[in-house]
Order: C-alpha cells, then sequence, then structure tokens
C-alpha cells in the first residue's frame, strides 16, 4: 500500500481531489477492459429493454452486480495504488459500499449536473472514478470544484428554477476538467461538487466508481457475503463488513 505524499495531503485536504495517472497498468488493465467490455455487452439488450420500457435512462448504465460476475471487479477495490490512501484519510475506519461499472453513451448533454453525494454532517465519504479507457476532454469526463468539499452546497446549477434557461455544466466557476488515460483513478471526497461533463465525441465513456466511507459502525456482513471466496485476507473482509 502507498501512503499519501505530503503534496497528496495537502491537495487532498485543500482541494479535495487526487489524480493517479497509471493507477491500473499492463496485464490487469488489459483484463479489466476485457471484463468491462464483455459483461456491458452481455448485459445491454436488458438495459435496452428497459429504456423501451421507460425504467431506465438511455444516457448511460451499470453492469448489474458486477461484483459477482468476474473477480477483477472486486480486485480493483482495495487496489494498492488507492488504498492506502485511502485507508489514511478515512483514520483505518474505511468500509467499502459498492461500485457502479458504467457505460457513459455518447449523449451531448451530461446525465448529471453538479451534485455532492453527502452532507458533512455524515462520515466521510471517498469515492474513486477510474478510467477504463482513454477520456479525452469534451468526452465525458469528470468534473469537480476544488475546495467545495469544505462547504455544505446546494445546488440546482442545470436546473431551471426560476430561470428562463437552463445552465450547462461547463459554466461552473471554479471547477476543473479532469480528462485522463486508461487506468488513471481520481480519488475524491463526495461532499464536494462533481459531474460528468459533456461528451462531444462520440464515443462513450467507460468508467468504474467505487464508493466508500469513513465509520466506526458495524457494517452488516450479509450485504457482500456472496463475495467471502474472494475475502481471503483481514483487511479485505473488514473492508467488505465480513468481520463481525
Amino acid at each position: 500500500m502507498t501512503d499519501p505524499t505530503p503534496v497528496q495531503r495537502k491537495q487532498w485536504d485543500e482541494q479535495g481531489y487526487l489524480v493517479l495517472e497509471d493507477a491500473i497498468q499492463g496485464a490487469q488493465l488489459q483484463r479489466l477492459q476485457t471484463a468491462f467490455d464483455h459483461w456491458a455487452e452481455a448485459c445491454r439488450a436488458d438495459w435496452v429493454e428497459r429504456v423501451a420500457c421507460g425504467d431506465a435512462s438511455p444516457s448511460w448504465y451499470d453492469i448489474p452486480d458486477p461484483l459477482t460476475k468476474d473477480e477483477i471487479f472486486v480486485d480493483i477495490v482495495d487496489h494498492p495504488s488507492y488504498f492506502g490512501l485511502l485507508q489514511d484519510f478515512t483514520d483505518g475506519q474505511l468500509l467499502f459500499g459498492g461500485l457502479g461499472v458504467r457505460t457513459v453513451s455518447a449523449w451531448p448533454l451530461a446525465y448529471t449536473g453538479w451534485h455532492s453525494d453527502v452532507r458533512r454532517a455524515h462520515p466521510l465519504h471517498p469515492k474513486v472514478q477510474l478510467y477504463i479507457e482513454d477520456v479525452p476532454p469534451r468526452g465525458g469526463e469528470f468534473g469537480f470544484v476544488p475546495g467545495s468539499h469544505k462547504f455544505d452546497i446546494e445546488t440546482y446549477y442545470r436546473g431551471l428554477r426560476g430561470r428562463t434557461s437552463p445552465r450547462r455544466n461547463d459554466t461552473m466557476p471554479g471547477h476543473r476538467t479532469l480528462p485522463g488515460k486508461a487506468g488513471s483513478a481520481i480519488v475524491f471526497n463526495a461532499y464536494g461538487l462533481h459531474t460528468a461533463m459533456d461528451n462531444r465525441t462520440g464515443t462513450a465513456r467507460k468508467s468504474i466508481i467505487m464508493d466508500y466511507e469513513s465509520t466506526r459502525k458495524q457494517a452488516d456482513p450479509g450485504k457482500f457475503e456472496a463475495l467471502s471466496r474472494f475475502c481471503t485476507t483481514p483487511a479485505r473482509r473488514r473492508l467488505f463488513g465480513l468481520v463481525v
């Protein structure tokens, strides 16, 4: 595991995010790409049917129950390139919440607007956005407002709410867009304002979004019980809440 450097710690505290280039590399990245593409294609027909019925969005979809489909999706949850950082930022009280193996369609409007996931009254809520393929500028890349994790901000930035026309994500003051190469990971504080940017490339964005929490509460050991066969170390069992 890798502990944060002083520079990383400073950026995490002040800006609320870190970019880790080449977090996943080589054969492991190729295996992850293969599993992503296989299961995305295998599950596509069901997603299309749900879109046709009005039960799903046409602009994005997640592979259902990915953790039970391929061990590679479990292996990236505690990957050493960022696991030590997450452990440090949560004072060793890290608990995994879930992940989305997500395809964002080539769509001229981002599927979501600026938002935070939790209020500051909740325990620290770090997340990781992992790019499976290269995500260029204007390709649906992740966006973050540095420093916004320090405040509770309610925003309806893209919605109307009294305005005559909506605002696009790229007009948010102070935001940064974070394109990156395949295998790059963005660790961010979910108190902060974040979004996917508009995708104007014509190519779908592929990423995995991993959700964690800093907590001393007792986890539900049944939530990830089906993954017991993959959780053979004490650290991983604690992370997945399999230790009571």
